[in-house]
């Protein structure tokens, strides 16, 4: 990660976002999303319910596979499928929340950093530096592995680790902005710094951070399922796509 990013993703998230590749992706978030909230309507089993006499059941396209559990069961003999369309909520659920809390931290550091300049962006630069020189996935591995697996302490470590993009991203837009003739009217009108930052800048910022917000939502998904894979994520019997 590197100021190279920043400089890449501020011009893109100005670009056209319609078109086959965002109606796809759309769709497919559509069709997630509307399955995890129809859920007990839609799964063919309890994602909870152990059932030892069909234990390790294979998907429905292999031998011995039946449409009574399309995908299989597990080693208790839970439903592959239902857990998965269960798992979605949970999933959904710590993206979100991450990518909430690391884009307030993010927009906030880079419009500084972008705004004033100066200390303060030599400040910011410096916190972005150290927090990338940290390993997201070792960190979260040493928080969870201390106080215990859960779906809130995921949220409230991923959320203050993966905000950098945000700040690169925002940073340099905003430099950009701030040198823009409306900015440099509104100051010569007597607006105020944060009339400014409120009113020109944040509303000009919003296609970069949804850019960014869609990348962390995918990696805070993915650094969950990791921990809950290692068994430091999700604490069972809570389904989620680790």
């Amino acid at each position: 990660m590197s100021a190279a990013f920043a400089e890449t993703m501020a011009p893109a998230a100005g670009t056209r976002r319609r078109g086959p590749g965002f109606a796809a992706g759309l769709a497919i978030l559509a069709v997630i999303v509307g399955a995890a909230l129809l859920a007990p309507w839609i799964t063919p089993a309890n994602p909870y319910e152990q059932d030892l006499l069909h234990r390790l059941v294979l998907p429905v396209w292999s031998a011995g596979g039946t449409w009574e559990h399309p995908l299989g069961t597990d080693h208790l003999g839970r439903d592959y499928l239902s857990r998965l369309v269960y798992g979605a909520r949970i999933s959904l659920l710590i993206g979100t929340a991450v990518a909430l809390i690391s884009g307030f931290i993010g927009t906030v550091l880079g419009v500084l950093a972008g705004y004033f300049g100066g200390i303060v962006d030599r400040v910011i630069s410096l916190l972005i530096t150290v927090r990338l020189a940290l390993p997201v996935i070792l960190v979260a591995l040493a928080a969870v592995a201390i106080v215990g697996p859960s779906i809130e302490l995921v949220v409230c470590v991923l959320g203050p680790l993966l905000w950098d993009r945000f700040a690169l991203v925002v940073r340099t837009a905003t430099r950009r902005i701030v040198s823009m003739d409306y900015v440099t009217a509104a100051k010569a009108l007597g607006c105020s710094t944060w009339q400014v930052i409120l009113r020109d800048v944040l509303p000009n910022l919003w296609t970069n951070i949804l850019v960014v917000a869609t990348m962390e939502f995918s990696h805070a998904i993915v650094l969950e399922a990791a921990l809950s894979f290692l068994g430091l994520g999700t604490p069972p019997p809570t389904p989620s796509w680790g």
